[in-house]
């Protein structure tokens, strides 16, 4: 594996957990929204990542080598579990028995997620400054 397909599938992992943040980031602020443009409250997200794969054609054998190129982004899901049902009579957007509807994010977990994803992004940070130091190594050794 070369220095740069390092570099490569670092930087992959970097971009994917940054998605992965701004996802959370954006559950975490819909906590509350009870009316979306589809009609009913928000359904929180979920991001899966998928391998990123380089398949080429080996002239030497006529078989498909797999180049690892990283993560990538796959599928972008709402989460189908129950909505949450809360008494409150006075909310604009309450049912005739006074229930509104919640969205299904649970701060707590998604403050879990937000802390797993984080330190997945500090470890590709630390692979890259690996990466980094051994290239500036292998330079000096000609010296």
């Amino acid at each position: 594996m070369s220095t740069f397909q390092s570099f490569r599938i670092s930087l992959s992992g970097l971009t994917a957990e940054r998605f992965r943040m701004d996802l959370i980031a954006d559950n975490i602020a819909n906590a509350e929204t009870t009316r979306t443009e589809s009609g009913g409250p928000y359904k929180r997200k979920v991001v899966t990542f998928e391998e990123n794969l380089n398949r080429e054609l080996n002239k030497n054998t006529l078989k498909y080598d797999k180049e690892p190129l990283g993560v990538k982004i796959g599928k972008i899901e709402e989460d189908n579990s129950p909505l949450k049902k809360v008494y409150d009579p006075n909310h604009p957007d309450a049912d005739k028995d006074g229930y509104v509807l919640m969205p299904n994010v649970n701060i707590l977990n998604e403050m879990v997620d937000l802390i797993a994803a984080s330190r997945a992004f500090e470890a590709n940070v630390t692979a890259i400054n690996a990466q980094k130091q051994m290239a500036q190594k292998a330079l000096e050794i000609g010296r």
